[in-house]
């Protein structure tokens, strides 16, 4: 959580932190400052201390949403700052770095953080560790870094967004099992548009963007909607002039986000139209009770890849290829249990083999389950998903329900 920031900077050894880029659709500056319209900001925060917001003067308004100490761009003139860097922008940006640093008492080891063009800040940081050699700027990997760790815990306020999303999500879901069963179904079993014209993969995905957004939010990374043997492959996101089929799998991974770049929710659930093959419905019921029997044994502050292990264990009991004993396979269960979810899509407490084990299934945690088995050269694949939050009483709760119907009935179409 955020008031564990100054604790995660004691234990990196960090003595401030920097933040640059745009407070949207940049989850450690969002996380700070609640987004909103501000643009190219930076944020610098020394440990113990409440962070300073900089921002172009235009945005100061939008910037003191934020609740932050806010100083405008203009306090450092650019006209004179480039002067001084004889015209060279990357040289200026550097001394305006080290006037803002010098001003906030910032010494010792920084960590930087944000989304930004990376040849504009290599060239920028390179510059700034030459004119401050008594500062030592830090990197980190996105999966092991200070934010990472902070943003693994959510508070009540946060699980409310996400659980809003959630409930945005099963809606749009609803919309889009609803239309699908609406369809008039053409001989050779294609399903039709309202105009006659077969329905395609596209057309799904317009839809969807459309429904978000009449409900709030957004879709970034765009959606899973993939049929038949794309499928079987887990992030194949369907390919747009595939038709819909009936009795062909339909992996449909959901995974919106507030509009502004807030947080997401993630969702996932196979179908397949008017019936499912015995291959199919069998594939489905094995994914099913695996994904029952995770959600069924979850335990309170145990490691989250134990439970990786398990689902690889049952798969590998009845034939199927899992990263326990075949590496990096192509079909089977090939991927991990699930991630954490927050402003970040994917993030910790991670599930995979190689996890360490402090990803742990603690208190505030929201974090996927979503097993599953692929064959694309059957044409088929099926994955489960739902997020859970890890309440204070120690629950595994999910966020958003929904039915876990395989086969949805035609409304126009009999056998």
């Amino acid at each position: 959580m955020k008031s564990d920031l100054d604790a995660l900077m004691q234990s990196k050894s960090l003595d401030a932190i920097l933040v640059i880029g745009n407070a949207t659709h940049n989850p450690p500056m969002y996380y700070l400052t609640g987004g909103g319209h501000v643009s190219a900001a930076t944020l610098i925060k020394k440990r113990g201390n409440e962070a300073v917001l900089f921002c172009n003067d235009m945005e100061r308004d939008e910037a003191a949403k934020s609740g932050l100490k806010i100083i405008p761009y203009s306090t450092y003139n650019y006209e004179s700052l480039l002067k001084e860097a004889q015209g060279d922008p990357a040289f200026a940006a550097a001394i305006r770095y080290k006037r803002m640093f010098t001003d906030q008492g910032v010494h010792g080891r920084v960590g930087i953080y944000g989304h930004t063009d990376l040849g504009s800040a290599f060239a920028i940081f390179t510059i700034l560790q030459s004119l401050m050699p008594e500062l030592k700027l830090v990197g980190e990997t996105r999966d092991g870094s200070l934010f990472m760790y902070a943003m693994e815990t959510k508070d009540e306020d946060e699980v409310a967004r996400i659980r809003k999303m959630g409930k945005i999500t099963t809606e749009v879901v609803g919309r889009v099992a609803g239309y699908l069963t609406s369809r008039e179904v053409r001989k050779d079993e294609v399903l039709l548009k309202e105009d006659g014209a077969p329905l395609t993969v596209a057309d799904v995905k317009s839809r969807i963007d459309l429904w978000l957004a009449e409900l709030g939010a957004e879709n970034p990374e765009g959606c899973i909607f993939a049929i038949g043997r794309d499928a079987g492959v887990p992030h194949s996101a369907g390919t747009p002039t595939d038709l819909l089929r009936l009795g062909q799998t339909i992996v449909f991974d959901i995974y919106p986000c507030e509009a502004g770049g807030g947080y997401f929710y993630d969702f996932t659930r196979t179908w397949s139209l008017g019936y499912a093959t015995p291959e199919a419905q069998a594939l489905y019921d094995e994914v099913k009770a695996v994904y029952d029997k995770v959600t069924e044994n979850l335990d309170l502050n145990a490691p989250f890849k134990d439970y990786q292990q398990l689902v690889c264990e049952e798969y590998e009991k009845n034939g199927h290829k899992t990263p326990l004993n075949t590496p990096a396979p192509t079909e089977g269960y090939v991927h991990s249990l699930g991630h954490g979810v927050g402003l970040n899509v994917h993030e910790r407490p991670w599930s995979g083999l190689t996890a360490s084990d402090d990803n742990l299934l603690k208190p505030g945690v929201v974090m996927t389950i979503e097993p599953g088995l692929y064959y694309p050269e059957k044409g088929m694949g099926v994955r489960i998903e739902d997020s859970l939050w890890v309440r204070p009483d120690g629950k595994m709760e999910i966020l958003a329900e929904y039915p876990y119907d395989f086969v949805l009935k035609m409304k126009k179409w009999k056998k």
